[in-house]
């Protein structure tokens, strides 16, 4: 059986602040697009874990194809199988490419062991997972709040538009993004991304925020210039997603995207919205 699990785009992501068990809140709205992942998963005599595409860095033990199948042997007893993940979608770059193939791990289980396991119970499980992973359950738009796994629907209609998508392979931790964040000033001048994401696309450059830019674009002031570029270029509004480092912009139109200078791209791409 094959699948194929989509990245996603974050539409602002405000930091609120620090929880007692050293996760963060926040809100955000998590915006699945036409990029996949393939995923091939078939009953097998011995387990064995392949994959192509992309480099996927670490070992099988660390991979969330590999955790997600382990967490569904420990409680429905499944067999062994054979998966073969073919990478499109870049790591570590703030798209989820990890967590969806870990979230659609756990979806073809279910169909090829016919386990009849409900949303509910694959969201639950999913976020064992990670924080984003019950996102990709469902393939809609979802407004994720508390440390990203309390989802609800939201109509948000980009159909016709372009997005385009440059990262430049610089890794950025998560420590990092979160180590320079004042959510003191977040918190102070925190605007509503529900209803700036009601508002007309053109309201978004000047409202619509992803708060770890504070501290990525410090640490990498060229992904500060890239996304500058990209609005000099016609974009109606850009943005870091997620923890970064993916910038990504959202135009009327394809188009040849310009830069000042050279920049040594590792992944690019334009993608259009049906």
């Amino acid at each position: 059986m094959i699948l194929f699990p989509p990245a996603k785009i974050n539409l602002g992501l405000s930091i609120l602040n620090k929880r007692e068990d050293g996760y963060h809140n926040l809100e955000t709205l998590m915006f699945q697009i036409p990029l996949c992942d393939i995923l091939e998963i078939v009953k097998s005599s011995e387990f064995s874990f392949k994959s192509s595409g992309l480099e996927i860095s670490g070992d099988v033990n660390s991979n969330l194809c590999f955790k997600a199948y382990q967490l569904i042997k420990e409680e429905f007893n499944i067999g062994k199988v054979s998966i073969h993940l073919h990478k499109n979608i870049p790591m570590g770059a703030g798209m989820g490419g990890g967590s969806s193939d870990g979230t659609y791990t756990l979806l073809l289980l279910n169909d090829l062991f016919d386990l009849k396991i409900s949303k509910d119970k694959l969201r639950e499980l999913a976020l064992k997972l990670g924080s984003d992973c019950p996102l990709f359950v469902d393939n809609l738009p979802q407004f994720a709040e508390g440390r990203g796994e309390i989802l609800s629907p939201f109509e948000l209609n980009l159909k016709g538009k372009y997005i385009y998508l440059i990262n430049i392979g610089i890794h950025v931790s998560t420590k990092d993004a979160f180590s320079g964040l004042n959510l003191l000033k977040n918190n102070n001048n925190k605007s509503k991304i529900k209803e700036i994401l009601l508002s007309p696309l053109n309201y978004w450059k000047s409202n619509l925020k992803n708060d770890f830019e504070d501290s990525v674009f410090i640490i990498h002031p060229i992904l500060r210039e890239i996304k500058s570029q990209l609005y000099e270029n016609g974009a109606i509004y850009a943005s870091m997603t997620g923890s970064g480092s993916t910038i990504f912009a959202i135009f009327d139109e394809m188009k040849e995207i310009m830069f000042e200078k050279k920049i040594e791209k590792v992944f690019e791409k334009f993608i259009y919205v049906e």
